[in-house]
């Protein structure tokens, strides 16, 4: 399963932890990678392969993300768009942070549609596209000072959703995965100290996801084997929202 040998897979925040497993995991599958984050994911792509290509690219700047998917798209082709670059910052409804509700909206929202549009293209060309897109569990239940990280990720599944409908046509699936808290070091700061003992505790599986947990999934969902999935959701929260 999972033989991605000839495929090209762009993968989004492929600098962080997340990103950084999804990588390997599609690397040792055959696939040549183009690593695309805000900070440089050069050393990366020479660590997994001299066939791996990186890209900066601000995914708050639409046009940058139209050229750099175009310039990508010509080079290598695009046969996989993993949207996984995220912003991650809480707060509660009450508060009314403007700059940083639009700021995850740019980032957990509108950045994917506008990867994934401007990919269509090579995906259609493809003839097996796939668009797996990162969501979180916070898209699907209510978490406490979630407000605007909830409320994008949940737009990310109905986007999802749609993109699956339309694109089908094209043999392109787009699915999403829904993580629990990831044990990366970013996330592993935030949850410290009795918030992450307590948060461990209410998952039923006693523990956080792995990254290459995360990975797996993606790879999946990209693989041959998944091509009836599409417009799924995949929770990967250790039953966390079946309570």
């Amino acid at each position: 399963m999972s033989d991605l040998s000839g495929l090209t897979a762009l993968i989004t925040g492929a600098a962080g932890g997340i990103g950084t497993a999804m990588a390997e995991a599609f690397a040792k599958a055959g696939a040549r990678l183009v690593l695309v984050d805000i900070t440089d994911a050069s050393e990366l792509a020479a660590r997994l392969g001299p066939e791996h290509r990186h890209a900066v690219v601000d995914l708050e700047d639409p046009a940058a993300i139209a050229a750099g998917v175009e310039a990508i798209g010509r080079e290598t082709g695009i046969d996989i768009l993993v949207n996984n670059a995220g912003f991650g910052i809480v707060f509660p409804a009450d508060t009314t942070e403007i700059e940083a509700w639009d700021r995850t909206m740019r980032i957990n929202l509108r950045a994917p549609w506008l990867m994934a549009a401007s990919a269509l293209p090579f995906l259609n060309a493809s003839g097996r596209g796939r668009v797996v897109n990162v969501s979180s569990q916070a898209g699907v239940i209510a978490i406490e000072e979630h407000a605007a990280y909830g409320a994008s990720k949940a737009g990310l599944i109905s986007l999802t959703k749609v993109m699956a409908i339309e694109w089908a046509q094209y043999g392109i699936t787009a699915n999403a995965i829904a993580p629990t808290v990831v044990e990366t070091p970013m996330a592993l700061v935030g949850w410290s100290g009795e918030k992450g003992e307590k948060a461990r505790r209410d998952i039923p599986v006693g523990r956080f996801a792995r990254p290459s947990e995360i990975a797996a999934a993606a790879l999946y969902l990209a693989s041959g084997e998944a091509g009836i999935i599409n417009g799924a959701t995949l929770m990967a929260d250790g039953g966390y929202s079946v309570r």
